[in-house]
């Protein structure tokens, strides 16, 4: 469905406005003087309603929580930015008409419901509402990036009324569900675990069909799965990094996790390549705390910061992912979306063994030796990264 944009004769555009001239800019601060000399006490309220429709104040971040909000049929743009600015998501109207006016697919945005976040950058919750992955849909069920099987069983089970231990059954053997054969052999030599839907949960919004079974339900996540990789030519492009698919997927599985910018998947993920197959790594192994904490979550324990990790849980031989196991990861440890499944499969190639996040906004650093990595860590710590 279109939109209907206010002030403009043709709703299949958002109107571009030119630059505003001084004399407005005089108006509107002789409008914020009288708004907080003239009204009194009511003069930071008047004026917080002139900032979210005059100024652009914005918020610097993707946000955090989640809040569903409509876009109706015949909204205009300076309606859906009241409806985002009384919802919390943007910082003022204003921030998300000139988003919009700059984002030359926003006249693309559907009606409809949709989850967003709290707080977000105007021009990111204009991407949100093009995203219909972000559309919310009654009775339907959101898997998002990173997430384990364990918690996609969990959402499933309550968007379903099934039992979190039906879908477990239902994944003991994933051949059945649709995963072909090409996904079940490494090139290293290691086994694939034909009962470990790990990595095979592709993260998106599935609307349930009603009285469908555990069987049926993740048979259409897999499917979704196989549709993504054919898109990506995921198995072909991993052939050309001569490793096999499954492999490229643990990478890309980990990189989701590790990886906090779209700009790193990549080259995290060739980090991982370095350490499990370049030969040039001591040991030939991953040393990474996410392939450990997925280990206990996998037996129902919490997650740990790096220095709560006992040794036994980073070195113990029963533990397949532990610190030093050799190569790439036995299995992957989340379900990793489309940004960290092409990372994985185009990484940039890098001389670099070491990562590490050094800024809240997280950027990471990487280094070729362990003393480029402490150099690393050492801006970390500078920058209030809880890490040393």
């Amino acid at each position: 469905m279109e939109l209907r944009f206010e002030g403009n004769p043709d709703p299949g555009r958002w109107r571009h406005r030119r630059k505003e001239g001084k004399g407005r800019s005089v108006v509107a601060f002789v409008i914020v003087l009288l708004l907080l000399g003239g009204l009194g006490a009511g003069g930071w309220y008047g004026y917080d309603r002139f900032a979210g429709r005059f100024l652009a104040a914005d918020y610097d971040g993707p946000g955090s929580g989640e809040v569903i909000v409509e876009v109706k049929k015949g909204d205009s743009a300076s309606t859906i930015a009241e409806t985002l600015h009384g919802a919390g998501v943007v910082k003022s109207t204003r921030a998300f008409v000139n988003a919009a006016n700059e984002n030359p697919k926003s006249t693309g945005i559907q009606v409809g419901q949709y989850k967003l976040r709290k707080e977000m950058k105007a021009s990111e919750a204009v991407v949100a509402l093009l995203d219909l992955k972000n559309k919310y849909v009654e009775g339907a069920v959101t898997i998002p990036e990173g997430w384990t099987k364990m918690q996609v069983f969990d959402e499933l089970a309550k968007a379903s009324g099934l039992k979190y231990e039906d879908f477990e059954k239902a994944a003991s053997d994933i051949s059945k569900l649709g995963v072909s054969a090409a996904w079940l052999k490494r090139t290293d030599g290691k086994k694939v675990d034909k009962a470990n839907i790990e990595g095979f949960l592709y993260p998106a919004t599935y609307e349930l069909p009603k009285n469908a079974t555990a069987e049926e339900i993740l048979k259409l996540l897999v499917k979704n799965f196989n549709a993504e990789m054919k898109k990506l030519d995921f198995e072909a492009k991993a052939a050309k990094l001569k490793i096999s698919p499954y492999e490229a997927l643990v990478a890309a599985s980990i990189t989701q996790v590790e990886a906090l910018l779209p700009e790193d998947m990549g080259p995290v993920a060739r980090v991982l390549y370095n350490r499990a197959y370049s030969g040039d790594f001591p040991c030939g192994c991953l040393q990474l705390d996410s392939t450990v904490n997925y280990w206990l979550r996998l037996n129902g324990k919490e997650g740990k910061s790096s220095e709560k990790l006992t040794v036994d849980e980073m070195h113990s031989e029963d533990n397949p992912y532990r610190y030093n196991a050799p190569g790439m990861s036995i299995g992957p440890i989340s379900n990793p979306g489309e940004v960290a499944l092409t990372g994985a499969i185009e990484a940039p190639k890098s001389n670099f063994f070491f990562f590490v996040t050094i800024d809240a906004k997280g950027t990471m650093a990487y280094g070729k030796t362990f003393d480029e990595h402490n150099a690393n860590i050492q801006i970390a710590c500078k920058n209030g990264i809880p890490i040393c």
